[in-house]
């Protein structure tokens, strides 16, 4: 639960329903949201139980497809997944920031940017500084939730009561693609659960253990995104909640007054910056790691520590780097829509990965064997494929850009190899 739930639930919601306009849809693509991430993290785990290195997802690829498979998910990670997270979270720490202020717009881009900088300063001075702001975010990011939950589910609705059937869009939007468009906004509150099987290694009876972790964890995530959801919807119209980023800021001033509004905004605030301080400080070390092994080029560089506090000081300025170039380009939306898509086109190889290896290795030692087998598999497959194909059709172009971003790095990966090669002959 600490390493998924995030900022996401604050500011995901606008976008879920600027796609349906529907109160009990949004609230039904939460909820499925939740079941098809339990399905997906119960399926991964038997990865994660039978490999358990180093590296996590990127090594069950490589030893499911081969080394490429498993580069080109590092290479998303360097250049798509941690990057787009730390934009996209700066950019809304920024609107958050300016709102809560009552500043000009304009300064939303220099406030997100000093954000990130300030996040990465703070990782150069060594991981326990990094650990350090962890430590006190996580504590505050629960904060925000407990309040809005426990005092918005028995304030009185300002609204219509939610309608439980027809579940159906409004502003004559397609059931399909505002159904779809409503899921993908979720995953992107729902990500982090591929880490949920790394600690499979260590348990006495993952067979018994790590099922009950997952559904557990994850469905009290589902239980708490929904009921957040469900504040919002009774405390604020749909109009003023669709596009809305400062969603959770208005409903907190609806409910707590001026001053209390601010002080949940504030919690709200220390959430994103811990979790932007959580992707940066985790996200320097997969080109590093990548770099000891010679994978990347510039390996070299990227490879160096800090004398001093020992950390990936050029992994980590290149990552910032990007995130940068991002904030300057992207928007939260378009950001965390795009690294959640080719997040999820990994995904689903791993999900394929559980059949391709029961079948070609079944004397395979498994600690956990996914429950259900092949149900649940199926269905985070299936799940998965539909949000990815949903996405090609409904955002054409976000879906090729992240593509791109990630293929490149195949005649990236051949060049490399070939030239390590000719050096080492």
């Amino acid at each position: 639960m600490g390493t998924v739930i995030g900022g996401g639930v604050f500011f995901k919601t606008a976008s879920v329903v600027a796609a349906n306009h529907s109160a009990n849809m949004t609230l039904l693509a939460w909820v499925l949201g939740g079941l098809l991430t339990i399905c997906a993290g119960l399926t991964s785990a038997e990865l994660a139980a039978a490999i358990p290195r180093t590296g996590g997802a990127m090594r069950y690829l490589e030893y499911a497809y081969g080394k490429p498979v498993g580069f080109l998910m590092g290479w998303a990670q360097i250049l798509v997944y941690y990057p787009a997270n730390i934009a996209a979270l700066s950019i809304i720490f920024g609107i958050q920031f300016v709102n809560l202020f009552q500043l000009n717009t304009s300064w939303q881009l220099p406030i997100a940017i000093t954000c990130g900088v300030s996040i990465t300063a703070l990782n150069f001075l060594g991981a326990r500084v990094g650990g350090a702001v962890q430590t006190i975010a996580l504590i505050f990011k629960l904060i925000p939730i407990v309040i809005i939950v426990g005092f918005g589910l028995f304030a009185p609705a300002a609204n219509t009561p939610i309608p439980i059937w027809p579940i159906a869009p409004g502003h004559h939007l397609g059931w399909g693609t505002a159904f779809a468009s409503s899921l993908l906004a979720t995953m992107f509150a729902y990500d982090g659960w591929i880490n949920i099987g790394n600690i499979a290694g260590e348990m006495k009876h993952p067979e018994r253990d790590l099922p009950r972790a997952i559904i557990l964890g994850l469905a009290l995530i589902t239980v708490i995104y929904t009921l957040v959801n469900l504040v919002f919807l009774k405390t604020l119209p749909i109009e003023a909640i669709a596009g809305n980023q400062n969603t959770a800021a208005d409903a907190s001033m609806r409910l707590f007054g001026h001053l209390g509004g601010k002080l949940v905004t504030i919690g709200i605030l220390i959430s994103v910056y811990g979790a932007i301080n959580g992707y940066t400080l985790t996200g320097m070390r997969v080109p590093y790691a990548m770099a000891k092994e010679d994978s990347l080029p510039f390996s070299k560089y990227l490879s160096r520590l800090s004398q001093w506090t020992s950390v990936p000081y050029i992994a980590g300025l290149v990552q910032l780097g990007i995130a940068l170039i991002m904030m300057l380009m992207g928007n939260f939306d378009l950001l965390t829509d795009m690294l959640v898509f080719v997040m999820w086109v990994f995904n689903c190889l791993i999900f394929l990965a559980v059949f391709r290896l029961r079948r070609r290795e079944p004397e395979l030692r498994r600690p956990y064997r996914v429950p259900f087998f092949p149900v649940i598999p199926i269905i985070a497959l299936v799940g998965g494929l539909f949000i990815l194909i949903t996405t090609i059709i409904t955002e054409t172009g976000l879906a090729m850009a992240g593509l791109g971003l990630t293929i490149i790095g195949l005649p990236i990966y051949r060049y490399h190899q070939r030239h390590t090669t000719t050096n080492d002959q």
